[in-house]
Formats: C-alpha cells, sequence, structure tokens
C-alpha cells in the first residue's frame, strides 16, 4: 500500500483563525453586541490552543502508530476518489458525534474535555481552548472502524481536521440564527450556544461536529431558546485563568475520588467511568438530577426542550 500524504488543514486555517478573531473583535467593540471578550480569559483559551498543538506534535505517534497498526492488519483500501472523501468526512462526524457524547457521560472523557467548556465566555478564542491529554482517554479507539473499513489514516485524520476547522466558527455570539434549512441540517452558532450552556435543558445537548441531524436522530438535541438565555461555563465553575488548572483540575479530582477510603471497587471504578457528578453516596448531582430538581422546582416546564 503507497503512502499517503495529506495537508494539516487545522495548522493552515491559523491565520484565518486570528484573522476572524479580530474581526470579531472589533465588531463587538463597534456595535456594542455579539459578545464579549474578557483579556484573561481569552488569553487562557489561546495558551490552551497552544497546548493543545504542543500535546499533539509530542503524543501524536502514539493515534497514528495505532491507526498504521490497522491499516496494514485490513485488506481493504478505499481508495481517496472525491466520494470517498465526502463518505469519509460523513462518517466521522458521525464519530465525532459519539466521542463528543462520551465526553460528556463518560467522567475519564470528561476529564480531557471539561476544559472546553470552563470559559463563562462564548467567542471565538474558546473555540481554541482544546485539550491537552485527548490521548489518554483512548478514544482513538472510536475511529478504528473508520480505518478497518478501508480508509487511510491520513484520510482518516484529514477529514477529522476540516471537521474541526469547520466548528471554529459556530463559537460565536455575533450570528443569531442561520438559514432555516440551513439550521435544520447544520451545526451552527445557535446550536453550539445551546451545548455550552450550564442552564438545565441545556446540559448533555448538541454533540454534533458538523451535521445537527445525528442529534435529532439520536434525541440530544436542544434547540436555543430566547426565553432561557444561554448562562456559559461548568455546573460548577472553576473560577480561575490558570492554564494547568484548567487542563489537569479533573484529573486531579478524579485521582481525590478513587482514592478515598473505604470505597468498594465499584465505587472506585464508578468515580472514573460514571457520568460526571456521581458519588457514592448521592451527595452530588448529575445533569439528570440537576434537570429533575429543576422540573420539580418549575413544573411548567415539563414537556419544555432538554427538560
Amino acid at each position: 500500500m503507497d503512502p499517503l500524504t495529506l495537508p494539516d488543514v487545522t495548522q493552515l486555517a491559523v491565520p484565518i483563525f486570528i484573522a476572524a478573531i479580530l474581526g470579531e473583535f472589533l465588531w463587538i467593540a463597534i456595535k456594542g453586541r455579539g459578545g464579549r471578550y474578557e483579556t484573561r480569559d481569552a488569553v487562557t483559551s489561546l495558551i490552551m490552543g497552544a497546548g493543545s498543538v504542543a500535546s499533539g506534535i509530542l503524543l501524536g505517534f502514539i493515534a497514528w502508530g495505532f491507526f498504521m497498526l490497522l491499516w496494514r492488519l485490513t485488506p481493504l483500501d478505499l481508495g481517496t476518489s472525491i466520494w470517498v472523501i465526502g463518505l469519509c468526512f460523513i462518517l466521522d462526524d458521525l464519530r465525532y458525534y459519539w466521542v463528543h457524547r462520551f465526553g460528556h457521560r463518560i467522567r475519564w472523557v470528561w476529564a480531557s474535555h471539561v476544559n472546553h467548556h470552563s470559559s463563562q465566555h462564548y467567542n471565538l478564542t474558546t473555540a481554541l481552548r482544546q485539550t491537552w491529554t485527548g490521548t489518554f482517554t483512548f478514544m482513538m479507539i472510536v475511529r478504528a472502524p473508520l480505518v478497518l473499513l478501508g480508509f487511510h489514516p491520513a484520510l482518516v485524520l484529514f477529514v477529522g481536521g476540516l471537521n474541526l476547522v469547520y466548528q471554529f466558527w459556530i463559537h460565536t455570539e455575533a450570528i443569531k440564527k442561520m438559514p432555516r434549512w440551513f439550521e435544520a441540517v447544520m451545526n451552527t452558532p445557535s446550536h453550539h450556544r445551546a451545548h455550552h450552556g450550564r442552564n438545565p435543558r441545556y446540559l448533555d445537548c448538541n454533540y454534533a461536529g458538523v451535521f445537527i441531524i445525528w442529534d435529532k436522530m439520536f434525541g440530544t438535541f436542544v434547540p436555543e431558546q430566547d426565553d432561557d438565555p444561554v448562562d456559559y461555563g461548568l455546573v460548577f465553575n472553576i473560577a480561575t485563568f490558570n492554564p494547568l488548572r484548567v487542563a489537569f483540575h479533573e484529573w486531579v479530582a478524579i485521582y481525590k475520588d478513587v482514592t478515598q477510603p473505604g470505597l468498594t471497587l465499584k465505587q472506585r471504578l464508578a468515580y472514573a467511568f460514571a457520568p460526571p457528578g456521581y458519588s457514592h453516596d448521592g451527595s452530588r448531582d448529575s445533569s439528570e438530577t440537576i434537570k429533575a430538581k429543576h422540573l420539580a422546582r418549575n413544573p411548567k416546564d415539563a414537556g419544555s426542550p432538554g427538560l
């Protein structure tokens, strides 16, 4: 099988990212609407983005080695025609949906993803607030079927880069709604704002990367509501601009929970792999209990989207 080399589209897009951030900042400053920038928050997001790139350079060989091992095992090779690239892009977006959903429902994976939700602001710099520890979640396994089906690892990573580039522009408040047909099929700023909300109705929704149809198919779609403005951040905000704390605070919390004295093995494993909010004594709230308590206080919201 011939070697395949494709460009790293995320690196190529960096000048566009920078120009777009400057444009959004000027738009907000001139118009006085469409979001807000907080210097320390934006700088933290930029540092997190740079750290994510660095970790990818240092640890990328692990995922690449795994994918190339699978590539040597599979007898299939679909090539790189435009139709194959398109199919790979669609299937990889479905892969992204499930990895993202796992990232909110499995605490071990959430420990890596949580930093992306740690900002209490929502602007284009938030898109750059990426993980440093993704390799340790082992979610690379979810890409294995694509390689085994005959999509070259370089192609799989290429379309994954396109997916991330698409998601950059949806991290903004400057765009309210796209045309109805676009909102129906594609992930948009409105849909993704809801995903970043800490409001009860918006917890664990809208996991899509590019196509919002996955959320509609799997029952996780919640539209942004005008009467419930999105409150950004975590259920319990960490209130820090320290990149090291942002990157590692949940891993530290898992360690402290797992090593508590007097727990059974099942409880220790649950602290690592159950949904965020698990506690062996019921002292914490998961997203389900948060929503249930909200409905108990606001019974009029029963039947509302996301509740």
